[in-house]
């Protein structure tokens, strides 16, 4: 395995997109930088060898792409779909299915979710990544799943302790007509 392979060194641009979009606390541009890197990551794969990985990729590219216009779980069981389409014609062993169930349920997450959940299920379906890159020797694969987890980690927590520094609602003391007093949130 040569570490500057032109594979090799597909699978560290995609690293870079993949870093830059688990550092982003805005879903857009978290799906944004996600899709660029799924496709840089099909490019990575096909040189790799490894097929569903590649297809897996592709799909994913196309499905965080359209997540930025859309939301409809409709449309996710439709690329959930494609990925299994897909699977039953590359999927060779059971580790190639690692990708595919990753990016199905990563599929209905981004089309479902946000915030903190949409992360902890990505969460998740990178440990799936992780394995397949190991088990593909993926140097830049490997290096992004791993960095991608803890990254997402570090996000989800600033954006918990964010949501707790900010008070969700000021009470304002009001009397009603028999004089006793209330507490009514303002948003």
């Amino acid at each position: 395995m040569q570490i500057l392979s032109p594979a090799q060194v597909a699978g560290y641009f995609a690293f870079v997109l993949g870093v830059t979009a688990f550092l982003q606390k805005t879903d857009r541009r978290l799906k944004f930088f996600n899709a660029s890197q799924s496709l840089i990551y099909a490019l990575h794969f096909v040189m790799l060898g490894n097929l569903p990985a590649s297809a897996s990729s592709l799909i994913s590219s196309a499905r965080s792409f359209l997540a930025l216009r859309f939301k409809s779980f409709t449309l996710a069981v439709a690329i959930v779909a494609v990925y299994l389409a897909a699977g039953f014609v590359v999927v060779k062993s059971a580790t190639g299915w690692l990708t595919v169930v990753a990016s199905c349920v990563a599929t209905v997450a981004i089309f479902t979710l946000t915030g903190i959940p949409l992360r902890l299920v990505l969460l998740c379906c990178t440990g799936a990544w992780l394995a397949n890159n190991i088990l593909s020797r993926s140097i830049g694969g490997t290096l992004l799943e791993f960095t991608i987890a803890v990254i997402n980690i570090t996000t989800m927590i600033r954006m918990f302790q964010e949501s707790n520094a900010r008070p969700s609602s000021v009470a304002i003391a009001s009397r009603t007509p028999s004089g006793t007093r209330t507490g009514l949130p303002i948003e």
